[in-house]
């Protein structure tokens, strides 16, 4: 697991050197392929190296972040065309990568925390750096006290484990059971609010509208998933208390869930609707985790990998047509399938990812997920009817809203589409429905 560190830090001069944008990009696709042939033990911890090891859940989020990254590389070419710091904005990148890369692989508890945190300045410094609209400085705002409010008492949390257990290894965690209230609601509150669940989601779509296209890509399919992350790690301690204390977080996502479904439809900037979508989609792995059965950990986790590749390619959507009409807005954005209409089969393909239409990954999560809270109680199926239904729904809605209807007269015309523009929505979307082949990877851990 350290090659992959080093591998990375000594990209970061890359960054500097004249022309070498496109380097910086292919070296992290060769990244993520090296990163697939690693060998993994489903079962336990393996590639094991001093504080850093994998297994299976932090394999599959690893793999995404690295993924995405170099995505969000070929999807900010603009930076590139218009010289606005791509140099920066490269290493930028770079961090943040290193930053993920460590939170998912570190071993030990309080490592962890110091780069669950870390990774908010890169993100902070893409939005106020290369967002482009006067509202991105209360966005990084929002973004930062919404996570580092609830974030001291995870900290103090973690120091309370560690004068019990004498370890911070997240591997011994499994050998202990702490039945304290202060100490559950001080662990778990940090990732419900990074996930976010209902009621702490209000940083999510403004961080989302004001960020750029990387972003958003980073933002919906990694970072939302480092609350689930931490979820599934810091639950093993607090067992015998989520018994007691779990129902709340279920009732508060599901009830959420719905509304944040019915929210969807009175959006009118592209962005903002995806971004609720995300947070109607996190409510349902939230609810999944806080079961805490086999299928409920399976889902989350399928459906975390699921909705990172699709939320970040209908960002990457609504970035395509900003860039050519220079809004978001759904009223101006009409009858795009006179004007792009090969771009409209992918709106298509995403749009029914994320509708949980099948082969995708997004189905399979969604299946193990229902199964589990329907187990927990017969009554969350109503919930689950509306959510699932609505997600149909508002995907429909974007879809028609955006290729159909009469478009607008002060658009002339505009070139199709861009090689790298097809390249990069099938990157995301290829990996998102083949993946279903290899499900019994993601079904048998444990």
């Amino acid at each position: 697991m350290m090659k992959f560190l080093f591998l990375m830090i000594f990209m970061i001069p890359l960054c500097f050197k004249k022309n070498m944008f496109w380097l910086v990009q292919l070296m992290m696709m060769m990244m993520t392929l090296m990163f697939l042939n690693l060998t993994l033990s489903i079962m336990n911890f393996s590639n094991l190296s001093y504080l850093l090891g994998c297994d299976l859940i932090s394999y599959g989020l690893i793999l995404l972040s690295i993924w995405i990254s170099s995505l969000m590389i070929m999807a900010s070419e603009n930076l590139l065309k218009k010289k606005f710091y791509e140099k920066y904005f490269l290493m930028n990148i770079l961090l943040l990568l290193i930053m993920l890369y460590l939170t998912f692989s570190i071993m030990n508890l309080f490592m962890f925390y110091l780069f669950f945190e870390g990774s908010l300045i890169p993100t902070l410094m893409l939005i106020i750096g290369w967002g482009y609209q006067p509202e991105r400085i209360q966005a990084g705002m929002y973004l930062l006290f919404y996570t580092l409010f609830v974030s001291l008492p995870l900290l103090l949390g973690i120091f309370f484990i560690y004068k019990n257990m004498n370890t911070m290894m997240i591997y011994f965690m499994k050998f202990y059971n702490f039945n304290l209230f202060l100490l559950y609601l001080s662990m778990i509150m940090a990732f419900l609010v990074k996930m976010p669940m209902y009621f702490t989601h209000l940083w999510l779509p403004k961080a989302h509208v004001e960020a750029p296209i990387s972003g958003s890509m980073i933002l919906a399919a990694i970072m939302l998933k480092l609350g689930g992350y931490g979820l599934l790690r810091v639950l093993i301690v607090m067992q015998k208390m989520n018994l007691k204390m779990g129902f709340i977080w279920i009732v508060i996502s599901l009830v959420g869930g719905l509304f944040i479904s019915l929210k969807c439809f009175c959006q009118v900037d592209m962005k903002s609707l995806i971004a609720y979508s995300s947070v109607a989609h996190m409510s349902i792995v939230i609810g999944g985790i806080m079961t805490m059965n086999y299928w409920g950990f399976m889902g989350s986790y399928i459906l975390m990998i699921g909705h990172g590749l699709c939320s970040s390619g209908m960002f990457c959507l609504s970035n395509i047509n900003y860039e050519r009409i220079n809004s978001r807005s759904l009223f101006l954005n009409k009858g795009m399938m006179i004007f792009m209409p090969s771009m409209s089969m992918w709106w298509f393909l995403f749009m029914s990812s994320n509708m949980a239409a099948p082969p995708s990954l997004n189905l399979m999560g969604e299946i193990s997920l229902i199964n589990s809270l329907v187990s927990w109680s017969w009554l969350s199926m109503l919930m689950l009817m509306g959510i699932s239904f609505f997600s149909a729904g508002y995907s429909l809605y974007l879809y028609s809203f955006t290729q159909h209807g009469k478009y607008n007269i002060s658009m002339y015309s505009f070139y199709s589409g861009l090689s790298r523009e097809y390249l990069l929505l099938f990157l995301h979307w290829f990996p998102l429905n083949i993946m279903i082949l290899k499900i019994d990877y993601m079904m048998i851990w444990f």
